[in-house]
């Protein structure tokens, strides 16, 4: 804070002449320019004549301006301490020696804390310092002579019979606000400590308390053991007058502080001299130069409005980021499916309390005849806005994965979709298929990062480049691949918070997680906690995360009694269909199920069979397959038309096959084949036990 710059606003700030001309005479003057040549100017500090500046002499009366103004620049030398931070509502205190002695508390301290008796430590009458924390902080501005600074300190007021908003003193010499009986409420105050020198007072007659030194600015400076200028101080007059202490210094102190703490905010560097309590006196003869105290102003801004402004914002902040965590959480699964060939878990951790909700989001979908969908994806924002896009884009992919369709066509409607959402959004995603006769992950990535797979015997293999960029650009195509993925492979899809980071490059960090994954092993969601470990992930980490992992375990023993595959190519003409029936009948007896569930299997195969024979071309495979909760019969073929299931009318000879199948099976379903050709597929649940 600079006064300096309040000084012409500022009431009774006229210079004393008097003094003035008593410091210009004792300060040598610069000497007139000669000839032609230009004067120095005087060195900071310095001062020269008022006559060179166009001041009027001491004892004349300021010239007046045109306007009215006076010409001379008024100053702070005539205004007092009291009369300046007497008044404001910042909290004031100078203190003095190693035992931080009061010299001077304003009212705004008193209105608060009580009155304080000039002289006493500060370790006893100023307790709520040491409750501040502000004793050792004054400590070291004392060694080190640099100001320091405490923020948003917790401190007590009390309204004692006041009007509504008014802050009243605790009473005279209470030392808790609490004293005066009022309502005890709270402010915050920043506090800066900063380090001053002033004059040391004279000798008196073993006085009862330690008497309070007169604050002066002359050697008060932020530099360390410095002193702001190089001419010596006035030294008071030698018929030292009587002060009366009243929680206050007297005008000559106050007065010789505010100028101190003015040149301390703005560094100044010029000596002034310390003024008398009454107007300045001239003293004959040389005076010795007095001797100096350290010490510690102490200045506390009250920033309680900023404070609970900040504190509003932030539980606002809260309050949105709690629905958007609740709304995330909700458009997530809350329960995964687990297929029957796959062991799956995932993890979804939001971003640290200071960081928004983004729109991270992993999905598992059972297709049907033991195929699984696994989606993982990320839309690029934050707060409510990103989850409630992530919402909509996961709900569509539950949608477009019941048609069955390849991994590339899905990403292909998700960008559609995405664009029409949130045309300034985009996403990625990565959209997977495992089928457990193929043994292999097919997929499509949308600018996602790459899918790991571990092999049985630990390598770690990383999925090519996205197959096509984020969902929401529109215009472009994007493609499938696929992955080797059979028995004892395991597979994790993850987002950018789990191995990006702000210092390093995001494939450093999937390379930092192939090494985690070679090693981690248990279950997948074992495998899920020790990702997020291993990667540093906390609760305060700065964004979402994601993780999907995926088992295919290798079954052996009973395990593996309870998995069975069969399959009988069919190549076609009348003999097919009876074919089918005793391949079916045979496989099912040999699997040990009921009758009625033999019974029921043959009928789905012969019914699929015929079908394939009316409306399919070759190659015909019949599949068999039993996991430890279902049995799956599928046909294949080489046409790509898909059946449908029709109402057949009475009079009608065919079209009832699939509707045999559909009311007989748990499920069914049809989907095209990679190759060309179709797959038309149901499900028998097994009894439990």
């Amino acid at each position: 804070m600079n006064f300096t710059r309040w000084s012409a606003r500022l009431p009774r700030t006229q210079r004393r002449t008097a003094a003035r001309a008593d410091r210009a005479a004792r300060r040598p003057q610069p000497a007139a320019a000669g000839g032609g040549s230009g004067s120095v100017p005087a060195a900071r500090g310095e001062r020269s004549d008022p006559s060179d500046r166009g001041e009027p002499p001491p004892g004349a009366a300021a010239p007046a301006l045109e306007d009215g103004l006076p010409a001379a620049v008024p100053t702070l030398d005539g205004l007092s301490v009291h009369d300046v931070l007497g008044q404001v509502p910042a909290l004031v205190a100078v203190v003095y020696g190693p035992d931080h002695r009061i010299a001077y508390v304003n009212d705004s301290y008193t209105a608060i804390f009580g009155a304080r008796t000039p002289g006493a430590s500060a370790r006893q009458a100023l307790p709520e310092l040491q409750e501040l924390g502000l004793l050792p902080l004054m400590d070291q501005v004392l060694r080190s002579g640099r100001p320091r600074t405490v923020k948003s300190r917790r401190v007590s007021r009390t309204r004692a019979g006041a009007a509504p908003g008014a802050e009243t003193a605790a009473g005279s010499g209470a030392a808790s606000p609490a004293s005066a009986g009022g309502r005890v409420r709270h402010g915050y105050y920043t506090f800066t400590c900063s380090p001053i020198e002033m004059a040391a007072p004279p000798p008196a007659p073993a006085p009862a308390v330690a008497p309070a030194p007169a604050v002066t600015p002359a050697a008060a400076s932020s530099a360390p053991n410095s002193t702001s200028g190089s001419a010596p101080d006035s030294a008071p007059d030698s018929a030292p007058e009587a002060e009366a202490h009243t929680g206050t210094h007297t005008e000559a102190h106050a007065e010789a502080h505010v100028e101190a703490h003015a040149e301390t905010v703005a560094d100044a560097a010029a000596p002034v001299a310390a003024p008398g309590t009454g107007p300045a006196r001239s003293m004959p003869g040389p005076r010795a130069e007095q001797p100096r105290l350290r010490g510690v102003l102490v200045f506390g801004a009250d920033v309680t409005d900023q404070v609970e402004a900040a504190e509003r914002l932030r539980a606002s902040e809260r309050l949105q980021r709690q629905a958007a965590v609740t709304l995330q959480r909700s458009l997530l699964p809350q329960e995964l499916e687990q297929p029957d060939d796959l062991r799956v878990a995932a993890t979804y951790q939001p971003g640290g309390t200071d960081a928004a909700v983004g729109g991270d989001w992993y999905d598992v979908i059972t297709l049907g005849a033991g195929r699984t969908a696994l989606v993982i994806g990320d839309v690029m924002g934050r707060g409510v806005r990103a989850a409630a896009v992530m919402g909509q884009l996961r709900t569509a992919v539950r949608a477009y994965a019941r048609l069955d369709l390849p991994p590339h066509e899905v990403l292909q409607l998700l960008d559609g979709l995405a664009a029409e959402i949130d045309p300034s959004q985009i996403a990625t995603c990565v959209y997977a298929v495992h089928d457990p006769n193929e043994n292999r992950l097919v997929y499509a990535s949308a600018g996602h990062l790459p899918i790991l797979v571990r092999d049985p015997d630990g390598t770690v293999s990383r999925a090519a480049e996205p197959t096509g960029p984020p969902l929401g650009t529109g215009g472009w195509l994007h493609a499938s691949a696929s992955l080797p993925f059979g028995p004892g492979s395991s597979a994790v899809l993850y987002t950018d918070g789990l191995v990006e980071r702000r210092d390093k490059d995001i494939y450093e960090g999937v390379a930092a997680l192939e090494r985690v994954f070679a090693g981690a092993t248990g279950t997948p969601q074992v495998m899920c906690d020790r990702l997020i470990r291993a990667l540093g992930i906390t609760a305060e980490h700065d964004d979402d995360v994601a993780v999907l992992v995926l088992q295919h375990p290798a079954r052996t023993g009973h395990d593996a009694e309870l998995f069975h595959n069969a399959a009988l190519d069919l190549l076609g003409g009348v003999e097919a269909a009876p074919r089918a029936r005793a391949f079916a009948s045979g496989v099912l007896a040999s699997w040990r199920f009921p009758m009625e569930l033999r019974d029921l299997g043959v009928l789905a195969a012969s019914e699929l069979v015929a079908n394939s024979l009316q409306h399919g071309v070759p190659p015909m495979r019949l599949r068999l397959r039993r996991t430890d909760r279902r049995l799956i019969i599928e046909v294949t073929d080489g046409d790509e038309h898909l059946p449908r299931r029709r109402r057949a009318e009475p009079a009608d000879e065919a079209g009832r096959g699939i509707s045999i199948v559909a009311t007989i099976a748990s499920s069914w379903g049809s989907r095209r084949t990679p190759g060309g050709g179709k797959a038309v597929w149901c499900e028998f649940a097994l009894p439990a036990g």
